[in-house]
């Protein structure tokens, strides 16, 4: 079991910047991929990005060159930098961990952070 708490959402108006944390209850060198997602109202859940243990990343082309996802090892942390807001980024964003053990596999998700951009 992999417990995965959010943090740093809020209010912000476009244009602005919002640093999300994720932080997952056992050492991230364990888990093979984290992610962040969002869900607005009324749309399905899509990815923004994921890292995987080796550091590879893939994220939307909606958010390519404004959002950047790292991981903080030590910290058993991944970030997702949001800068150049805009208001169809509006949504609640969660963290998701992706777990291979014991030739199974497990996904786990956070409760989720909202965050909302101002026009």
């Amino acid at each position: 079991q992999v417990q995965l708490v959010e943090s740093g959402g809020g209010l912000v108006q476009a244009g602005g910047s919002l640093r999300l944390s994720c932080v997952a209850s056992i050492t991230i060198f364990r888990i093979n991929a984290m992610g962040w997602y969002r869900q607005a109202p009324g749309k399905q859940r899509e990815l923004v990005a994921v890292i995987t243990r080796g550091n590879s990343i893939n994220s939307a082309d909606s958010v390519k060159g404004r959002f950047t996802i790292s991981r903080d090892n030590a910290e058993n942390t991944v970030y997702l930098q949001m800068n150049s807001l805009k208001p169809e980024d509006t949504a609640v964003y969660y963290c998701n961990a992706d777990l291979i053990q014991g030739g199974s596999y497990y996904r786990y998700w956070g409760q989720g952070t909202q965050v909302t951009v101002s026009s």
